[in-house]
């Protein structure tokens, strides 16, 4: 992270920086999916029952959750096939890791989706099948539908991506391209018991959006698949046998995914381990022992980037200036997904678009620190988990509403060595975004304020 002058309380930018860093640290280490999966299964009795224990799974994520179930079972695990993202690696005796493309698709991701629907499929009735998913498990398993090809799901992908479609949208998009996705894993692993283990990066935990709930019911329809292509204008655009499928499953000729009440989920159990919301919560914690009132505004943040940055910029301005809806110094912190419509050719990610709109508007302002990253360790197409901005990061390069037009962050915060490079995390809680205001006291914690403010409704 780059450094800034020191700010007119006296207190530098670089120390506010140092506390944005270590609060979303503390966001990190509550959403470790390994020790989450360790509690929730070291000293199940009930599992003793079981002949075989066969594990499968995907998403960014799918490696420490590998790592958690071996530390809990050891060799119980029969059998085990998990699909990550290209470098998210651990060391595992009895699971494989099997590397592919996010967030587009890719054909590795196919050879490993076909392996678990295998072993899911030969798994008889006195298995249990414990399924891993965490965020990127939609594009990490891909097994695309009988008419449609891999290029083909790719290309819609993309499209949906480009379109500002936020990941509920998308998914429902993509089970229906799928034979996997969507209820469907279920479907294939019955008369075996399935017990899915999710860490969740969806706002709301939906189970049957979680990486596009292979194990769980699905309410979405292929009449809802068509008409969020509709509302973002890419109907005409995706393949035209993708358009069949979609058509031909409103009209009922293809059988949609199974809902709830069907028989496949008579043996199914699902358990949310991680959120996005006991990520702020540890958050908030540490933003107090640093010296701020944290407030936690709501972890189902979602819309237009720069809308909502805006926003954030806006409340901040209040608190400093005239200290509503509480006197600083504060640590704002929200959670949540925000998606972005792309209008340039830039690079960049919503975390990164999120700092450089924030900061535009927090010009010229002391001691404010705005800091956003995705808890996967990556930010769109990007190396860089996120950014970091305070109130002379303009001054010091004035071209940040040209970088804006172009949906150019990364490069605007590169040039200032201002990008959250984390590397993988193997974890995926959705983003965490972090505003300071005001300089914080010398001796730590604030005082009379035992527990975060949150405006949040769970």
């Amino acid at each position: 992270m780059g450094h800034a002058p020191r700010t007119s309380s006296g207190a530098s930018a670089a120390a506010m920086r140092r506390h944005a860093r270590a609060i979303f640290q503390a966001a990190l280490a509550t959403a470790d999916p390994t020790g989450a999966v360790v509690r929730h299964l070291h000293g199940r009795r009930e599992l003793d029952r079981f002949r075989r224990i066969h594990v499968v799974g995907a998403g960014k994520a799918g490696a420490s959750m590998a790592l958690g179930v071996e530390r809990a079972l050891g060799r119980r695990v029969t059998r085990g096939l998990v699909n990550v993202k290209y470098g998210h690696r651990a060391k595992l005796r009895h699971i494989e890791l099997h590397e592919c493309g996010h967030p587009l698709p890719d054909r590795q991701g196919v050879d490993g989706a076909l392996r678990i629907a295998e072993i899911v499929r030969e798994a008889e009735a006195d298995s249990l099948v414990i399924c891993l998913i965490s965020g990127g498990a939609s594009a990490l398993l891909p097994l695309p539908a009988s008419s449609v090809t891999l290029e083909e799901k790719q290309a819609v992908t993309g499209l949906l991506l480009a379109s500002g479609a936020n990941i509920h949208e998308m998914n429902a998009v993509r089970k229906h391209l799928s034979s996997i996705k969507g209820g469907q894993l279920a479907r294939l692993a019955a008369p075996a018991a399935v017990e899915t283990l999710l860490l969740s990066d969806v706002i709301g935990d939906d189970l049957d959006v979680i990486g596009s709930g292979p194990t769980a019911p699905d309410r979405s329809t292929f009449a809802t698949a068509r008409e969020v292509m509709e509302r973002y204008r890419i109907l005409d655009r995706v393949p035209a046998s993708v358009r069949d499928r979609i058509e031909r499953g409103v009209g009922g000729e293809i059988e949609d995914t199974p809902k709830e009440g069907d028989e496949v989920f008579a043996r199914v159990r699902h358990t949310v381990i991680g959120s996005n919301r006991l990520a702020l919560d540890a958050a908030a914690r540490r933003a107090r022992a640093v010296g701020y009132r944290p407030l936690i505004l709501s972890s189902e943040i979602q819309g237009e980037t720069r809308d909502v940055a805006r926003v954030h910029a806006a409340i901040a301005r209040e608190i400093l200036c005239r200290h509503r809806p509480v006197r600083p110094p504060v640590c704002l912190i929200t959670g949540g997904e925000t998606t972005v419509s792309l209008r340039g050719d830039g690079l960049g990610g919503r975390n990164q678009e999120f700092v450089l709109a924030a900061a535009i508007d927090l010009a010229g302002l002391p001691d404010v620190v705005v800091f956003s990253a995705g808890t996967d360790g990556t930010d769109g197409p990007t190396d860089a988990a996120g950014a970091v901005a305070d109130g002379d990061t303009c001054r010091r390069k004035p071209e940040a509403p040209q970088y804006l037009a172009r949906n150019d962050s990364y490069h605007y915060f590169q040039s200032l060595d201002d990008l959250v490079m984390t590397g993988p995390t193997n974890t995926n809680v959705m983003d965490v975004r972090i505003l300071l205001i005001g300089a914080p006291r010398r001796g730590g914690a604030v005082r009379n304020a035992r527990r975060p403010v949150s405006r949040s409704a769970h």
